[in-house]
C-alpha cells in the first residue's frame, strides 16, 4: 500500500500529472512488488520561486519523490533499483533532453507495521488477520 508523493518545480502542464503517475505506479510495481489496486501517487508542483538549491532559486527542472512502504517487505537492492529508476523517470519526463537538478531527491521511507494503513485498518491488523 505505498504512498508517493511528488513535489516538483517549476510549474508543469496538469496533462502531464497523468503521465507521472502512471509511471510511478507502474515502477512501484514492478520494482518493489507492491500492488496497483492500493498504490496513491499525489502531485504538487510549485513555482520556480519557492524552490531553492543552494539558497538560489532553481535553474533546471527539479523534484522530491517520497514514497512510503512498510519497513522490511523491500531488501536494499529493490529500493536501489527504484531510486535509479525512478529518477531516470523524472529526467525523462520533466527534463527532456536537459538535465534535472543534481539536487532532485527519491526517498524511500519505511514504515512500522503498526503505524499506518489503508481503509482504517493497520498494516499490522491486515497481517495479524491473514494469520489468524
Amino acid at each position: 500500500m505505498p504512498t508517493l508523493v511528488l513535489k516538483l518545480a517549476p510549474l508543469q502542464n496538469p496533462e502531464r500529472y497523468r503521465q507521472l503517475a502512471s509511471a510511478l505506479t507502474d515502477l512501484t510495481v514492478d520494482l518493489l512488488g507492491k500492488r496497483r489496486e492500493v498504490t496513491a501517487v499525489v502531485i504538487d508542483d510549485l513555482p520556480a520561486a519557492r524552490w531553492h538549491i543552494g539558497g538560489a532559486p532553481i535553474a533546471q527542472p527539479t523534484a522530491l519523490l517520497e514514497i512510503s512502504i512498510t519497513e522490511g517487505t523491500n531488501t536494499r537492492e529493490e529500493k536501489a533499483a527504484f531510486i535509479q529508476a525512478a529518477f531516470a523517470e523524472l529526467q525523462r519526463q520533466l527534463a527532456g533532453d536537459g538535465a534535472l537538478a543534481t539536487a532532485s531527491y527519491v526517498v524511500v521511507r519505511e514504515l512500522l507495521a503498526s503505524d499506518w494503513g489503508y481503509g482504517g485498518r493497520t498494516q499490522q491488523a491486515r497481517k495479524l488477520a491473514l494469520a489468524a
